[in-house]
């Protein structure tokens, strides 16, 4: 496996000593900071001529570009959405005694670049080298976790062994692009801009498109404080403005300028507001002033890490695997506003352009209802009860009744360019209903069946009842053309996993149903007009639901002609082959039985309680080796089952590979971004994997082992308003209540009662 690792390996820190010019997209991608609201790459402030992908992306703000494949389709989507590039607003030029630093020409030495997850922080620091003129820079920047439309750097330049004159020139620049823009488009049109004596304001707006979708309109102010006296200018031009900043500096003296930016929207604020807003909010900024920003910005990451860290001892790069993956996830995301979800790519890149896949439900709901406030994941649920009707409006585009949820979206309404994915992979479906089942069977919180979750139910329910078809030869329910999570199989018959999950959709709400109406709470459930008939269908098609199945191998097909192909291991291609998707033809990769990502294994992890140890192990053993994981969503679910299977080398593997996919580049493709959503997989691994924990049936359970090579592990997670602490090293597991009433659970299989300040301790097995 090829892998290219730039950084340090260390628990908190991404560090280099080496300005990767070879690899600077991917540096950029890997140094990527954010704070829910906005985000951007890891580009250099300064000029750098060489290649780059600058990017800067606002939460929720995209445009509808053109559908570029099947636009002509019946039922196709109008449009692609896609996160779009906003303004440059982290630019700082500079020259010494009038020569302009580039750092890609120029001579660099004792270069580091750091980013401390911990605290948030990304930070810099070099010697240029212009001639016989030695000149130590150091930069440090962060986009504020206290303040979300606040964003600061911190620039000082100090000549060794001269004394010149240094000139920065801090701006905003509007001209900006997507790298996959149709012919070089823009998607920004110029409002309004004002160059001020120590700052400026740019104010731009989407242009205006033929779909009907909303336009955003951005604000930009920055404010220039310089170290000391300073001669400072301003100048605009279109889509830009800047100030041009002068100073003496002696032999040995540090000098520099705090460039303070707020940036809003009218997603918060009226049109006429956006710019008065960003003005006032960085006149506020500007008043607290740069150290007390910074110190509460790492307030808030500090307040975080006390209750998400992961500890492991003994693997230095399993440690920094898990909290650099943490990081990016809270920098992308930490529920503050419903009306966004976790994109795949999050303020990293332009790839998979929208804004929420299935990833969301599928993989991040776990993690985000153990390490944050249950509120963050009800307002992950309520993003999709919010778009209820664009799933509707999707299920009518196909000529089926009830919801579909879309597989990209920015409003409910589905907005991807693939045939496959648009109309094929409808499993994401079933994603929906299981986040909520999760929240429900996790929090307890049942309120938010009857209040909002019983009408996504009802409406996906309908969905399948009219998506799946009666087999008169086979006396079955079968789902036809379709793809499954291995995407590297389109338009297939039965598909395991889509018919598993549908017929387990129907199940539970009819479930829900019943325990609403035993419970007296079905006022709201009523004016759905759920009839006896319907019920009475979906609990047919849950009864003779069709699922393939061989007997001599004892494994469910992953479809009907799955065990047709010419079935083979991975480790039978030639490694230059590897990964498929850079190496072979498309139709070469769907003839081909090598899978993506868990499959059958995904309705497996996702309903362990359903299956033997047996057919886990039987399942497992026949198509991992036939997985060749070039998705970012596969190696978690893996390592989860493997851990479960006591396959504990196929488990480490696995786990290594998901929470350093991006810091090693497993893929060769995160100079695109990084795979946010996929990210939560290292934590899935350690906690479901490694420690065993299961929420079955409403009750808490850990069956924990220890990996080879670690001393020990320790996480939190909330449970139903407690904190609990675990920690498992060598010869027992330990597990402490830091918070909250006496909680039942299970350990190794053996029922406790955790009690408040007193520790249970098992001996492994």
């Amino acid at each position: 496996m090829n892998m290219k690792r730039l950084f340090d390996v260390q628990g908190f820190k991404l560090t280099t000593s080496t300005l990767h010019k070879e690899d600077r997209r991917l540096s950029e991608s890997l140094t990527s900071i954010g704070n829910g609201y906005m985000g951007m790459r890891g580009n250099f402030e300064e000029t750098y001529s060489g290649d780059s992908h600058q990017g800067s992306y606002i939460a929720g703000v995209w445009f509808p570009d053109k559908t570029k494949v099947g636009w002509w389709k019946n039922g196709y989507p109008e449009y692609f959405g896609k996160v779009i590039n906003s303004l440059n607003f982290i630019g700082i030029g500079v020259q010494v005694d009038g020569e302009e630093v580039d750092l890609y020409v120029d001579e660099v030495r004792d270069f580091h670049l750091e980013l401390d997850m911990q605290t948030g922080m990304l930070n810099r620091q070099f010697i240029l080298v212009k001639g016989n003129k030695e000149t130590a820079f150091k930069v440090e920047r962060f986009l504020s976790a206290d303040r979300k439309e606040i964003g600061a750097i911190s620039y000082t330049v100090t000549p060794l062994n001269y004394s010149g004159e240094i000139t920065f020139t801090p701006y905003l620049d509007g001209n900006v692009q997507n790298e996959d823009s149709n012919y070089e488009e823009t998607f920004w049109l110029e409002i309004e801009r004002k160059a001020l004596a120590t700052g400026g304001a740019l104010v731009s707006k989407t242009k205006s498109n033929p779909f009907g979708t909303p336009q955003f309109t951005v604000a930009a102010s920055m404010h220039v404080a310089a170290s000391k006296e300073a001669v400072i200018t301003s100048s605009d031009r279109d889509m830009y403005v800047a100030n041009t900043v002068t100073i003496q500096a002696n032999e040995g003296e540090t000098v520099g300028i705090h460039k303070y930016i707020s940036i809003t929207s009218s997603r918060d604020y009226a049109e006429t507001e956006v710019r008065p807003a960003a003005d006032k909010l960085l006149e506020q900024a500007v008043e607290v002033g740069y150290e007390a920003l910074k110190q509460a910005h790492v307030a808030k990451w500090l307040e975080r890490w006390e209750i998400s860290d992961v500890e492991i001892a003994g693997d230095d790069e399993a440690q920094q695997g898990i909290r650099y993956n943490l990081f990016q996830l809270f920098a992308t995301y930490y529920g503050e506003d419903s009306r966004l979800n976790i994109g795949p790519k999050g303020f990293t890149g332009e790839k998979y352009g929208g804004a929420t896949y299935w990833d969301t439900e599928a993989y991040a709901v776990p993690l985000y209802l153990s390490v944050a406030d249950k509120e963050v994941t009800r307002n992950l649920l309520l993003y999709r009860h919010n778009q209820l009707e664009g799933a509707y409006h999707n299920a009518r585009q196909q000529g089926l009744k009830g919801a579909l949820y879309p597989m990209v979206t920015f409003t409910g309404v589905e907005c991807h360019n693939e045939w496959e994915i648009t109309f094929e992979e409808i499993h994401r479906n079933a994603a929906m209903v299981y986040a909520i089942y999760n929240y429900v069977n996790y929090t307890g919180d049942k309120s938010y069946l009857e209040q909002f979750g019983i009408e996504v139910l009802v409406g996906i329910a309908r969905f399948w009842a009219d998506r799946v078809h009666y087999s008169k030869r086979q006396g079955k329910y079968m789902i036809h053309g379709v793809t499954g999570p291995n995407e590297y199989e389109n338009n297939v018959n039965n598909n395991w996993y889509t018919n598993f999950m549908a017929k387990w959709c129907l199940s539970y709400t009819l479930e829900v149903i019943a325990d609403l109406r035993e419970a007296g709470t079905v006022t709201h459930f009523d004016q759905l007009e759920v009839t006896s008939e319907e019920q009475a269908q979906w609990t047919s098609i849950t009864e003779n639901m069709y699922f393939p199945y061989d007997a001599e191998l004892d494994v469910f097909v992953q479809h009907d002609t799955f065990l047709d192909k010419e079935l083979m291991p991975v480790s039978e291609l030639a490694p230059e082959h590897r990964p498929l998707n850079q190496n072979w033809s498309w139709d070469r990769v769907l003839r081909s039985c090598f899978i993506k990502q868990a499959d059958v294994l995904q309705g497996i992890y996702f309903h362990g309680d359903q299956f033997t140890m047996e057919q886990k192990r039987k399942n497992f053993e026949f198509y991992e080796p036939m997985t060749v994981h070039e998705s970012s969503l596969s190696p978690c679910i893996h390592s989860v089952l493997a851990a479960e299977l006591g396959m504990e080398e196929k488990a480490v593997e696995m786990y290594q590979r998901t929470a350093r996919l991006d810091l090693d580049n497993y893929n060769n493709d995160t100079e695109d971004g990084l795979h946010i959503t996929s990210m939560t997989g290292s934590w899935l691994a350690i906690v479901q994997g490694f420690a065993g924990m299961r929420t079955s049936n409403e009750t808490l359970s850990f069956k924990p082992i220890l990996p080879k090579g670690w001393d020990h592990y320790s996480f939190k997670i909330n449970y139903r308003d407690r904190l609990l602490k675990v920690t498992v090293s060598k010869g027992e597991t330990r597990l402490e209540l830091l918070r909250g009433e006496a909680l039942s659970l299970k350990l190794m299989d053996e029922s406790v009662l955790l009690e408040t300040e007193i520790v249970k301790s098992m001996v492994l097995a």
